[in-house]
């Protein structure tokens, strides 16, 4: 059983790689087979084909970042404000994004393409991210916690959360930084949070 896992496991790191060097109509079923040192009778059998493997992973990325947006949204048991958990999400979101960096850079740039599988992955989960987002900021706003923002908030924030993971040779080629480390996801939320604060209420000028 372990064997088996460790199998379908070098398909699918391999897959990540690859797709990320030569894009997912650049790369064969066998190069992952190659790459991954197993057959491509086996990649069959787990996954199908590769739109298969391309949807399991797109899936797979997207179930988990649902699942850790949703258990802050949702924190049971807590006496966090809203900003608390818009704050906790945004983190964890990031943490997230960093242990996938690569599952992450490669799921963030294909859902830009036009596709039926982009198109089914962004009402989905995408819509629920973004209502996840504008729950705890209403929240915020009807407490009075969070001042009213715009209608392209979510967008902002979304874009700021995402930026680091879809860019990440950017961030290391002209800023030397690398987006994968904890150090820079500790010092990046700093920045998203100085931001964030300005959105509340006690940091309003008086």
């Amino acid at each position: 059983m372990e064997a088996t896992r460790t199998k379908k496991e070098r398909v699918w790191n391999a897959a990540i790689e690859l797709f990320n060097v030569y894009g997912y109509t650049g790369t064969t079923v066998r190069d992952i087979a190659e790459r991954a040192n197993t057959n491509v009778a086996l990649i069959s059998y787990y996954f199908g084909s590769k739109q298969g493997l391309l949807e399991q992973l797109m899936a797979s990325f997207f179930e988990g970042y649902i699942e850790t947006l949703e258990s802050t949204v949702f924190e049971l048991n807590s006496e966090e404000t809203s900003f608390n958990r818009l704050l906790k999400a945004v983190y964890n979101i990031l943490d997230y994004q960093k242990k996938r960096h690569n599952l992450a850079r490669f799921v963030h740039r294909e859902i830009t393409l036009d596709s039926t599988l982009v198109r089914e992955l962004m009402s989905t989960y995408l819509m629920k991210e973004r209502h996840l987002y504008q729950m705890l900021l209403d929240e915020g706003g009807e407490s009075g916690e969070i001042i009213e923002v715009g209608d392209y908030f979510v967008l902002q924030l979304r874009g700021m959360i995402i930026m680091p993971f879809l860019h990440p040779q950017y961030i290391r080629e002209v800023y030397h930084l690398m987006p994968h480390e904890d150090d820079f996801v500790d010092t990046y939320f700093q920045e998203l949070k100085k931001w964030l604060l300005s959105m509340t209420k006690k940091h309003l000028p008086t």
